[in-house]
């Protein structure tokens, strides 16, 4: 517990504005993306058309577009942006294995990874100065 708070500690001493861009623009990206699957679900079946022998390929379906667009919500606002990273992992990592296990597409490769890295970034790091967190932390 005393390593994270005095990491919270760096992360808020040296917060900066493009920071917080970022982690809105990636919130922001994940909720898009969130409603590209709900507007085109064929589309998110066919991703998981290499997963069909396999069980659980309709759970992950129906776990992916709300968590998705409820994880960059608050990923966007900063709220709860740990938890709601969590939930984004496995995603981000089903998403990255199924370029392998399946047709290979190198921007969508190169898109998740990317995502992927961003995440693992603010995991660490946290919300950042301006966001609902620190605000709520603030008022306590």
């Amino acid at each position: 517990m005393l390593s994270i708070r005095s990491m919270n500690k760096w992360a808020n001493a040296h917060t900066y504005y493009p920071l917080d861009i970022l982690r809105i623009a990636l919130g922001v990206f994940i909720f898009i993306k969130g409603i590209s699957f709900v507007a085109q679900s064929q589309i998110l079946i066919d991703l998981f058309e290499p997963l069909q022998g396999y069980g659980g390929a309709m759970l992950a379906i129906h776990y992916v577009a709300p968590a998705h667009l409820v994880g960059g919500l608050l990923i966007a606002f900063g709220l709860l942006t740990r938890w709601a990273i969590v939930a984004q992992l496995p995603i981000l990592l089903g998403a990255i294995l199924i370029n392998f296990m399946g047709d290979f597409n190198g921007a969508r490769l190169f898109e998740a990874a990317i995502v992927l890295l961003i995440s693992l970034f603010f995991l660490f790091y946290g919300s950042g100065k301006h966001s609902a967190d620190y605000m709520m932390k603030m008022r306590q």
